[in-house]
């Protein structure tokens, strides 16, 4: 059968306490239901519904995609009402797999299995057993293991508290069985609402296959409704993140201090220290060392690289061996080639550094192409913007720039020219040559220093 997904994303979320719709809390860098999408992406459906309700038009701008179908929910009347705005628009011979908005780790394989147990099956249930199912539904079975109900905690047991496998919610039957379903329900209750796990009961009543799918980790079905189990989910991911790393190759100097959000590639022998943050798509070489406190965003880091603490790569590509920082900020369109040192409080921005380059102080590069060998002394600015445009700089091989020179773009320096400290170098600077461009030094006899008039 064709499949379809559908995801419920209408919730306010009230005990977020934010102005932000639950689904688009941000987990890893990326609002949960953007990584829910991720998962139903995945198994690559006929089709994928999104009902959505709270702060529709800011969800739908946050998650975009021609592949995606819109249902709003304009009350929020419980989840099975949610779905009921969906089935509209699904083909009565699809299967339906409903996914929750803010239930972000759920995992592809789980969903995989989820479905494929739904061929022998009419209605197939997630579950996890939890040490402590207080509060949850339990999932009932019958003598020969089939799913014959669900009792919800409060209306449960002495002995039905005992169960520790607890409903999940997600789900999986066939769009007409479901229609059939969700018709039949009350919302006969104090929130006054239609539940989605009711459809269970009608289900088992129709003599209905009901069977169930238990995950191997709980934390996959983990929801949010409030900041503090946003944070859990957060830790959960990133355990999972870090566990990823070290199967690949890294070592880390604490696997809870570091945080993934994006998609990183290690090589053999990488060395993350704490505090660090990969941002987008990352790859970092054999070898390469991040220090403490770095931020990495949408670089490539070539072998044994070197990033020195606090520093901030974003855009970068690097080759072999290069050191970066510490307290440096590398903006995008920077390329550096191997051996190039880039150290404390220098910013380069939009410049290709040929290799062996330094520039090792207190430094500002932008728009610029740096030849092989060049040394940039501290202090220096390629002074690139005019207030309307941005201009290039060339420097050419083995180039000496001296402490404090302000280069004015447009401006080439020629390969082996030497440029005195202090000079504001406004054209060409010819090859081999030394140019010296500052005023030259004089004393005002008889001046005084103005002093404050006394009160």
């Amino acid at each position: 059968m064709p499949l379809t997904v559908v995801i419920l994303a209408a919730g306010k979320g009230k005990r977020m306490r934010s102005d932000l719709p639950k689904v688009l809390q941000p987990l890893a860098g990326r609002p949960l239901l953007a990584h829910v999408l991720d998962r139903a992406r995945e198994l690559e459906p006929e089709a994928i519904c999104v009902v959505h309700g709270h702060g529709a038009d800011a969800v739908r701008a946050a998650c975009p995609g021609n592949d995606l179908g819109w249902r709003l929910q304009a009350r929020q009347r419980g989840t099975a009402h949610a779905v009921a705005q969906a089935l509209p628009v699904i083909p009565a011979d699809h299967r339906v797999l409903v996914l929750f908005g803010d239930v972000p780790l759920i995992g592809a394989g789980t969903l995989r299995d989820l479905c494929a147990k739904a061929e022998s099956a009419d209605l197939v249930l997630l579950t996890a057993t939890l040490p402590d199912a207080t509060g949850y539904g339990r999932i009932l079975r019958d003598a020969d293991g089939g799913v014959s109900g669900i009792v919800e905690d409060a209306d449960a047991t002495d002995e039905q508290r005992l169960i520790r496998e607890t409903n999940a919610g997600v789900m999986v039957a066939a769009a007409c069985d479901l229609r059939r379903w969700i018709a039949g329900l009350s919302n006969d209750n104090a929130q006054q609402e239609y539940y989605l796990p009711d459809v269970v009961a009608l289900a088992v009543a129709e003599g209905a296959r009901v069977a169930a799918v238990e995950v191997d980790d709980p934390d996959e079905v983990l929801g949010i409704n409030d900041k503090s189990q946003l944070a859990d989910v957060e830790r959960s991911y990133q355990r999972a993140q870090a566990q990823k790393l070290v199967e690949a190759g890294a070592t880390l100097a604490d696997p809870a201090r570091v945080d993934v959000r994006g998609e990183v590639s290690v090589e053999a022998d990488v060395f993350i220290d704490v505090g660090a943050v990969f941002e987008g798509e990352v790859t970092l070489a054999a070898g390469v060392r991040i220090g403490p406190n770095c931020t990495i965003r949408d670089s490539r880091l070539g072998p044994d690289t070197v990033v020195h603490p606090n520093t901030v790569v974003d855009g970068v590509t690097a080759g072999a061996a290069c050191e970066l920082g510490p307290f440096a900020r590398l903006r995008p369109g920077t390329e550096l080639d191997e051996r190039v040192r880039i150290g404390n409080f220098v910013e380069i921005k939009n410049s290709r550094i040929g290799s062996g380059t330094k520039i090792n102080h207190l430094s500002y590069v932008g728009d610029a192409t740096v030849g092989r060998g060049v040394n940039i002394g501290a202090g220096t600015i390629t002074c690139n913007y005019d207030g309307a445009a941005k201009h290039q700089t060339t420097i050419g091989d083995k180039a000496f720039i001296g402490s404090g020179v302000m280069l004015i773009a447009p401006v080439e320096v020629g390969a082996g020219a030497t440029i005195g400290a202090g000079s504001t170098i406004s054209k060409d600077a010819p090859a081999d040559q030394l140019t010296v461009a500052r005023a030259r030094q004089a004393e005002i006899r008889g001046w005084q220093r103005p002093a404050k008039k006394p009160r």
